[in-house]
């Protein structure tokens, strides 16, 4: 069984900073992309940033520049460092990795439960 556990968000204060930290943990084979999405109140889940298992990166538009993702792949973890945060960052955040379970050929995307960043003006 394949588990992804998220940590560090909270309250801050517009213009602060939040790191937040998701590992992977259970039966895994490899691990392909990690990712973090966001749900903000009233709208569609969206991609935040991705980082693959070479290290190339995407970030949306809205945070690039202030957020950094970075993964470790000896623990199978991935977190994402936010600056210069915007009370329009306010959502829940979702780690997702794309996982081959041990013992098994196919990869499956995998969520975390989510963690509530909330960014007061």
């Amino acid at each position: 069984q394949v588990q992804l556990l998220e940590s560090g968000g909270g309250l801050v204060q517009a213009g602060g900073s939040l790191r937040l930290s998701c590992a992977a943990s259970g039966s895994i084979g490899s691990i392909n992309a990690m990712g973090w999405y966001r749900r903000a109140p009233g709208k569609q889940r969206e991609l935040v940033a991705t980082i693959s298992s070479r290290s190339n990166t995407y970030y949306a538009d809205s945070v690039k520049g202030r957020f950094t993702i970075s993964r470790d792949n000896a623990k199978n973890t991935v977190s994402l460092q936010m600056n210069s945060l915007k009370p329009e960052d306010t959502a829940v955040y979702f780690c997702n990795a794309d996982i081959r379970p041990r013992a098994t050929v196919t990869y499956t995307q995998y969520w975390g439960q989510g963690t509530q960043v909330t960014v007061s003006s």
